[in-house]
């Protein structure tokens, strides 16, 4: 699809996160268990699936209660589509995904959390 972007991180994110905005939390997660090696306990990636939100407009998936964010990434979807961030949540619950689309006032955004029991 032309105009899309994707980006993941690591735990090592977690520590460049700050600033404030407008959070769109998700209510209908999907939720996706993948296999993951044997270290990795409680191993599940959780989508926020693609919906069209303003310009800017930050865009939040968590993980189930009792586990926290391992990695994540968010993408941005549409014709000069920009994923502007991409970064995990202050208190490592979750991962938040904003974007801009040029020429247009909405931009679809899809975030991802990748989600651990640590």
């Amino acid at each position: 699809m032309r105009g899309k972007q994707a980006v993941g991180a690591g735990v090592l994110a977690l520590a460049l996160v700050s600033g404030a905005g407008f959070a769109a939390q998700a209510t209908t997660a999907e939720t996706a268990v993948a296999k993951a090696p044997a270290a990795v306990d409680g191993y599940q990636i959780v989508k926020l699936p693609n919906a069209n939100v303003p310009n800017f407009q930050r865009r939040t998936v968590f993980c189930p209660t009792g586990k926290k964010v391992i990695a994540g990434g968010a993408e941005a979807q549409g014709g000069g589509a920009v994923l502007v961030g991409s970064f995990p949540t202050d208190d490592g619950r979750g991962w938040i995904g904003l974007g801009r689309q040029d020429g247009y006032s909405s931009v679809g955004v899809s975030v991802y959390a990748i989600c651990a029991s640590v």
